[in-house]
């Protein structure tokens, strides 16, 4: 489209209004061909023309900076339809207006003279305006990219594509040393007109075109002057220079920054070019040697892209300065919790979370304006650090000492002059050699100081505080880091967490300090291998709830059947209580009578027990007095019962021992089944419990009882169906949903060590190739370089996009990852290729091998024949010489005989 600033609107690639600019685009040609003429052949008697020289330029030719910006706006968001007829229309009269505005480039910087390295005696504050148009206006037609326009302007015949790099390396004095931001400018333009001809390209036609007259230490150079010209002239850190100063101008670290990403790109077809930009792992040393390359490369990213015709393409691009508030936890959590998707690749999960660390980036920007809160943020980690420490000690300096006593013992002079001693050396090794170990040592001198001098109370109420006040620090720090959004608040599950140990170490420090045992607990939190066991239980919750419903249900079912059947096995020995003990009896009868009986007035005898209850019952009517009575008798019949019970057993049985020590008190026995409810209980906490089962508690009957063969069976039911199967069952849920998440740990560590995160590719696939896998995962598919890419796209202008960020533009705001590559990599298709070019290469020289060959045995051959042709001739010529000296000598005969 094209800005409002010329009153045009719609979509640039409307074919009628394509139709409609024809006679604009004619006059604009006519113009520019008067224009240069103007140039070349001043008229030196017309006024008009009289500024034309290396002062300025007549104002007919400035007429043209409009005209190149209208141009410009035509072929605004990489019109490709309206970049190529600007080359070619489909008339009679067709006006190449690339090259008409490289020749007016080429005019206007004194290429028609041959001053290509006096650039600074054409080019000055008179036309430095119409020189940045015509540069812009030559960016515009070669974005998108457009292949047609890039050969146009490489190969067209005036020395336009030289001038463009001669702004680049020369200086162009003396505008330089008078308005050095309008050279920065026209170098910045001129190095984006060079990326734009080499935009998408994948041979290596346009960077040996663009090399054709460069020196590699040339370019290297301007790379350094550039980088050293913003170290010097500008009072700005050369860290921050691109956030300090203004979009609107060109600055130095912008242009040599530019410049770098040319020769970067171009050094992937010059072997001494990348040698001079010390690129890859071996050369990271001699890199780091040079302050501007290393600047600059710390500041570059590259990444691949799948374009919509599934070829591979290479970007290289300026990380933006956000990126660099990008912390390190939040890369860790991406690194380590990304899930994989169906197709085995965490890119969905990943570009689901660019949002989210996009919007980091701006908190923690605006975060650094406030220096005490940025202070206490970026200290998060130490802050957790040092509150679980105090709670380890304060735990550790309770489970010691506990009751604390009022008045602390003295402790002898020597041990007080010692931990003094080492109190003053472990403070100056802080001072001088600060490390973790001996600022531990100095806190542990400290505190038994602390204690032998003020007290444990006191030493806990310290500890306690510092406690308090360093979990107030990393809240703050925490939500420093989070961000203050309500809606990031509400769904917040850890800040919940932390909110509430804040409160537990309140409570330790305010109610008692038994408080502080269950801090202990946030060691689940801060080990992976804790939280995994944790998580076994949790993970399959529902299994091993339905799995314990199950078990009570037997239970359950086992306790009616006892009820029913074994009531009288289920009697078992008990402790007597201690002195001073309530029993359960009395709490139910002070709840049933409406007060508890006294102690000395408790029956010890079941008569007085009797007695008090019929004593009680004067206040009841005759109907309420003859129920309690039959309960009485009941009760009193079910007494007699057991005392009989107990008498057989004791004819039976031969009298417990009593140990030596024991002082000869003999057993309880209690029944624990008169009620289902009891019953329950008792098989639950009994049978669960012990390793045989229920079995083990109850009553062994004697082998002539008839409830012999019953209970066996009921035993070692219980014993198959509760103990070794279900309970097995629930152990079993959690043994495996442990094993899983280690197995799962483990495939992430192995994933993450020898799987590539942006294409899935395995190490095996880069062995014996050019490029390793470290090379590959650090540089073509950084997975942080992708997202700096994302952030890039959504810092920077629409209008100022090249082509391929408009396409990576596009495919983000659809939620897309098309541009992913997936199993794919340009370092193995160019080694493929390579390998199909060495096999076509032996091929052909096998060919011409057994070529020469054959030629050598078809001249053999031939020469053979000619020799057998010679001596057939030899033979021919011998025998008719001899004929003819036969014949002679015959006729000399015959005339000596005549």
């Amino acid at each position: 489209g094209i800005n409002a600033e010329y009153g045009v609107t719609g979509q640039g690639n409307n074919k009628t209004r394509v139709d409609d600019m024809q006679d604009a685009l004619s006059q604009a040609a006519s113009a520019s061909k008067a224009a240069m003429a103007a140039l070349r052949n001043p008229e030196d008697d017309d006024p008009q023309y009289k500024e034309i020289g290396l002062e300025g330029v007549g104002a007919e030719v400035m007429e043209m900076t409009h005209v190149l910006r209208f141009l410009q706006l035509l072929c605004e968001n990489h019109n490709l339809q309206l970049q190529n007829y600007l080359r070619k229309q489909d008339n009679k009269n067709s006006y190449n207006l690339i090259n008409e505005t490289l020749e007016l480039i080429d005019a206007l910087c004194g290429g028609t003279t041959g001053g290509l390295g006096l650039l600074g005696l054409y080019i000055n504050e008179g036309n430095f305006e119409l020189v940045d148009q015509c540069l812009c206006t030559l960016t515009e037609f070669c974005q998108g990219p457009c292949p047609e326009n890039q050969t146009a302007i490489a190969y067209q015949e005036s020395n336009g594509i030289d001038i463009i790099v001669a702004i680049v390396l020369n200086d162009i004095n003396p505008l330089a040393k008078r308005r050095m931001s309008l050279v920065l400018q026209l170098k910045n333009a001129a190095a984006k007109l060079l990326l734009s001809i080499m935009e998408s390209r994948q041979d290596s036609d346009m960077a040996e075109r663009i090399m054709q007259n460069i020196q590699p230490s040339y370019l290297v150079n301007a790379i350094r002057q550039a980088y050293n010209t913003g170290s010097t002239a500008e009072d700005i850190d050369p860290l921050d220079a691109e956030e300090e100063i203004g979009d609107d101008e060109a600055t130095p670290h912008e242009v040599g920054h530019n410049i770098y990403i040319l020769a970067y790109q171009l050094s992937e077809y010059n072997k001494e070019l990348a040698h001079l930009l010390c690129r890859g792992f071996i050369n990271e040393a001699s890199r780091l040697s040079d302050p501007a390359l290393d600047y600059y490369s710390k500041r570059t990213a590259q990444i691949e892209v799948v374009r919509y015709d599934r070829s591979l393409e290479r970007i290289v691009f300026q990380v933006p300065p956000i990126c660099n508030y990008l912390t390190k936890t939040s890369k860790l959590k991406v690194l380590y919790t990304a899930e994989r998707d169906e197709q085995g690749s965490k890119v969905t999960d990943f570009f689901s979370r660019t949002d989210d660390l996009f919007n980091e980036m701006i908190w923690q920007k605006k975060l650094r304006d406030n220096p005490l809160l940025y202070a206490i943020s970026r200290n998060m980690p130490l802050w957790a650090t040092i509150v679980f420490l105090l709670a380890v000690t304060c735990n550790f300096l309770v489970a010691l000492f506990y009751p604390f006593p009022d008045v602390e013992e003295e402790i002898p002079t020597s041990i007080s002059v010692f931990i003094w001693l080492m109190i003053v050396i472990l403070g100056c090794l802080c001072y001088l050699t600060p490390n973790s170990k001996t600022i531990s040592l100095l806190v542990i001198f400290s505190i038994a100081r602390l204690k032998f001098s003020a007290g444990m109370n006191f030493t806990l109420t310290f500890l306690g505080l510092c406690q308090v006040v360093g979990k107030a620090m990393y809240l703050i720090s925490y939500l420093g880091n989070r961000g203050f959004k309500r809606e990031n608040l509400k769904r917040d599950g850890e800040l919940l967490y932390r909110n509430g140990y804040m409160v537990l170490c309140i409570l330790g420090l305010v109610v008692h300090n038994f408080f502080y045992s269950i801090l202990m607990l946030d060691i689940i939190i801060r080990e992976e291998t804790l939280l995994n066991v944790i998580r076994s239980v949790t993970r399959n919750g529902k299994s091993i709830i339905l799995t314990t419903v199950l078990a009570l249900i037997l239970v359950y079912l086992f306790s009616v059947v006892g009820f029913i059947f074994l009531r009288d096995d289920f009697v078992m020995e008990v402790d007597a209580s201690p002195e001073g003990a309530t029993h359960i009896s009395s709490f139910v009868n002070s709840l049933t009578i409406g007060s508890a009986p006294e102690a000395e007035s408790e029956p010890s005898t079941l008569s007085g027990l009797l007695s008090e209850g019929m004593g009680s019952c004067a206040a009841f009517s005759d109907e309420e007095r003859a129920a309690l009575t039959a309960d009485c008798e009941k009760l009193w019949d079910e007494v007699k019962c057991a005392c009989l019970k107990a008498a057989t057993q004791e004819e039976t049985t031969p009298a417990p021992v009593a140990e030596e020590e024991g002082g000869g008190d003999e057993p309880i026995m209690v029944r624990m089944c008169d009620t289902l409810f009891l019953c329950i209980i008792t098989t639950l906490n009994q049978g669960v419990r012990n390793g045989g089962g229920i079995g083990d508690v109850l009553r062994r009957p004697n082998i002539s009882e008839l409830s012999f063969f019953p209970r066996i069976i009921y035993d070692l039911l219980f014993f198959f169906v509760v103990i070794i199967i279900v309970l097995n069952l629930i152990f079993g849920v959690i043994i495996d949903t442990f094993a899983d998440l280690r197995s799962e740990k483990q495939e992430k560590d192995e994933i993450l060590r020898n799987t590539c995160f942006i294409c899935s590719l395995e190490r095996g696939a880069f062995d014996n190739k050019t490029v390793s896998f470290e090379e590959h995962f650090r540089m073509e598919h950084n997975l942080w370089h992708y997202l700096y890419f994302i952030v890039l796209i959504k810092v920077k202008d629409p209008t100022e996009f090249t082509g391929p960020e408009s396409y990576v533009y596009e495919m983000v705001k659809n939620k897309k990852l098309d541009w992913f590559p997936r199993m794919r990599a340009m370092s193995l298709c160019s080694d493929e290729a390579e390998n199909d070019q060495n096999e076509f290469r032996d091929l052909k020289i096998t060919l011409e091998s057994t070529k020469s060959h054959v030629e050598s045995l078809s001249k053999q051959l031939q020469e053979l024949k000619d020799q057998m042709t010679q001596q057939r001739k030899q033979k021919q010529r011998t025998s008719l010489l001899g004929g003819i000296t036969s014949q002679q000598s015959v006729g000399q005969s015959a005339s000596s005989t005549t």
